[in-house]
């Protein structure tokens, strides 16, 4: 038999090559303590294994094979961590009085930072061990990395940098009100790295969990809640899942819309999202992913028109009132519709307009 050397055969020689690749990790010690921890929680589960595969790093491993609409996993409330934990610890109070309110953001960072600190005094140290130490978002990336990014991402990554530096020094008032809370100087203990790595760890790792609005947070929505073992599963653009909260088990649970064989990595999908949307987010790209674009940079779009154009600026503000020169892009299957109708009024006669 003839070998398949288009894309679907590179796809399927890469998703073996990664079986065969597998390390089963769950003899760890970290990992004993959190199946434990999770198991005092009222988590139960004898099919995933966290393991480290090719291509992927971390994840986690099936040792039954999978069938469109099997269960992948199914974490109990007591598990998920939400502003609710955080209000029941000893920042809540110190959250409750403090004014303007806090976000639900910067709640779950400041409880992940003070958790990490306290060490083994800490509850959620199982959880804690095993969350990565850093992140490879282009918000912890050097100065030189970033500037080696495509135009439109760099942009993109220093909004990114300077929202969080902006969250952080926004925060440090509310950080030093919980001086009591430690024996060390809040300051050292809730410096910007710490932040940079508790956002990541939010903006990375949560699963959306929408909970009422209390009146000791801000009006940004409450909609994170982080989730022990579950976050430890990988995205793929190529699977389908159906993930939401059971009202009537009280468990955050995830369905596989996809087949997956034993002994394989078995993947979520994070959503529809190109490559820089992965990286901006997340700190990684997916191979053969079938929502890749290309970025056009205003300035790449306009390079090509003639300056002496008598209705070019009047065009542009056009497209600047509409917001139609940013996120143009060619993918798959062509140029956007929003790349399509960009150029299409720029082509416009005098007449036309």
């Amino acid at each position: 038999m003839k070998k398949s050397r288009g894309r679907t055969g590179r796809k399927r020689r890469r998703k073996h090559l990664r079986s065969l690749c597998a390390v089963n990790c769950s003899h760890k010690l970290e990992y004993i303590k959190l199946k434990k921890w999770l198991k005092d929680r009222g988590f139960e589960d004898s099919n995933l294994r966290p393991a480290e595969f090719l291509g992927t790093g971390r994840g986690l491993m099936t040792t039954k094979a999978l069938q469109a609409g099997d269960l992948i996993i199914s974490l109990p409330e007591k598990c998920l961590l939400t502003t609710g934990t955080v209000l029941s610890s000893c920042l809540g109070e110190y959250i409750m009085k403090w004014k303007p309110p806090v976000s639900p953001l910067i709640a779950l960072c400041t409880f992940l930072i003070a958790e990490k600190h306290i060490g083994e005094k800490s509850p959620w140290k199982p959880y804690i061990d095993v969350l990565p130490k850093t992140y490879t978002c282009p918000v912890c990336l050097e100065h030189d990395a970033v500037s080696l990014l495509p135009e439109t991402l760099r942009m993109k990554a220093q909004e990114q940098r300077t929202m969080v530096h902006e969250l952080y020094v926004s925060s440090k008032a509310f950080f030093s009100s919980l001086q009591p809370l430690f024996a060390e100087s809040a300051e050292t203990i809730f410096n910007y790295s710490a932040l940079e790595w508790a956002w990541c760890t939010i903006n990375t790792r949560t699963i959306y969990m929408k909970h009422s609005q209390r009146e000791c947070f801000s009006l940004e929505p409450d909609v994170y809640a982080l989730a022990p073992y579950l976050d430890l599963l990988n995205h793929s653009p190529n699977v389908q899942v159906k993930a939401a909260f059971n009202e009537q088990t009280r468990s955050y649970e995830i369905r596989t819309n996809s087949q997956c064989k034993r002994y394989e990595e078995v993947f979520i999908c994070y959503g529809p999202h190109d490559n820089q949307r992965l990286l901006l987010e997340y700190g990684f790209v997916a191979m053969d992913n079938p929502h890749s674009s290309v970025y056009v940079s205003s300035d790449t779009l306009l390079k090509y028109f003639p300056p002496l154009d008598k209705q070019r600026n009047a065009k542009l503000s056009i497209l600047r009132d509409h917001d139609f020169l940013e996120n143009l892009t060619f993918g798959w299957d062509g140029p956007s519709w929003r790349l399509l109708t960009a150029l299409k009024l720029l082509n416009l006669g005098a007449d036309e307009l």
